[in-house]
């Protein structure tokens, strides 16, 4: 186990390496309305950018570290000075880490946003034939299609944001986007999470066991459940169901302690956001007494593999780019790598949960 030292040095250089991202132009993917798309620098409304200003904000939540605090603050404060984008599924996740920075210090200019664009989620945002939400993005319609990966851009920040505000319908929107992407999502025969659904033909495309896809779940779950108070029977189904798809994903660690981007397909590279993310998951899930000893063996594998890949800029590699739906398997074995903000944040997860561990040593 690394020494409390080592893991903070570590998050430092995590955090200063995200906020030095920047895009080199390597990715030509305009948005719908003719703006350029930027999933990679730091200081552009996106969803990546989003996940990675989440890890900041949890990470400010568990120090309290006063700089961390300037630098979410900074962050938003520009953002809505210039005006937000449009709303779909990937803006709605920098609202995330906006919801915790608002919670921890309750300051009012925060809120007005939030409940605007929860408001607007509730009425406008498309939705497929269930009622879940339709994953419509920055530069493309995803018609009659349900992605795993909505449920951490969009519902956890319902939940974070109805749960501070009091908004029982939010938090009750949340839930219903986990549990309808449960029944089109889940295999049930492995516990594990096909990357999406259409009902366009009423099927899982590729029916790909996408890493990082499944560890949107695995940590997103854990984190539902801390984030807000859910009625009692729909916290303990969505319990068993993060519990059944960790205990599947510990069969597929790699040697190295990481996870291949396709979880059950070796000769798939190994990819550091995903085996962050569900490390993270089996420490925390383990930490609350949720599954056995074997968990916290394979989270503090996945620690080593993912401390193997911070460069001596602070910055996650063999993070893969952007995925979009597949429709043959080959299709996430080609997916560049490419340093991002979800890359930088799944680490910082993990690795102030490994606090945890080393301060009760």
């Amino acid at each position: 186990m690394r020494s409390t030292q080592e893991l903070r040095s570590s998050i430092d250089a995590l955090v200063g390496g995200l906020a030095s991202l920047k895009d080199e132009g390597k990715f030509d993917e305009p948005n719908l309305d003719g703006s350029a798309g930027d999933y990679v620098s730091f200081d552009s409304w996106e969803w990546p950018q989003g996940v990675g200003l989440y890890g900041l904000a949890q990470l400010w939540r568990q120090t309290g570290d006063a700089r961390l605090k300037e630098m979410l603050e900074g962050w938003y404060a520009r953002q809505l000075e210039a005006g937000l984008p449009a709303q779909n599924v990937n803006t709605t996740a920098p609202l995330l880490g906006l919801s915790l920075l608002w919670r921890g210090t309750g300051e009012d200019r925060w809120e007005a946003p939030m409940r605007d664009w929860a408001d607007r989620i509730l009425v406008d945002m498309p939705r497929t034939a269930c009622g879940g939400f339709q994953h419509n993005v920055s530069d493309k319609i995803n018609d009659d299609e349900l992605w795993d990966d909505t449920l951490f851009m969009v519902a956890l920040f319902l939940a974070s944001y109805g749960q501070g505000a009091g908004r029982k319908d939010l938090v009750e929107e949340a839930t219903l986007q986990f549990l309808v992407h449960v029944h089109y999502l889940c295999e049930r025969e492995t516990g594990l999470w096909f990357h999406g659904w259409t009902f366009d033909g009423n099927h899982n495309f590729a029916r790909a066991r996408w890493a990082r896809g499944n560890s949107w779940i695995s940590a997103g779950v854990l984190d539902l459940l801390e984030l807000a108070e859910l009625d009692g029977a729909v916290g303990r189904y969505l319990t068993w169901v993060v519990r059944a798809q960790l205990d599947k994903l510990v069969e597929f660690q790699a040697e190295s302690g990481a996870w291949h981007t396709l979880v059950d397909d070796p000769s798939s590279y190994e990819e550091i956001s995903a085996t962050s993310a569900i490390g993270y998951a089996l420490l925390k899930g383990h930490r609350l007494g949720l599954g056995p000893d074997s968990w916290k063996e394979a989270g503090l594998k996945a620690l080593d593999a993912t401390l193997a890949n911070i460069g001596a800029d602070g910055v996650v590699g063999n993070v893969s780019y952007g995925t979009r739906m597949g429709h043959d398997l080959q299709f996430y074995r080609d997916i560049p790598i490419q340093p991002t903000g979800y890359g930088q944040s799944m680490a910082i997860l993990l690795l102030v949960e490994a606090l945890n561990i080393a301060k009760e040593a």
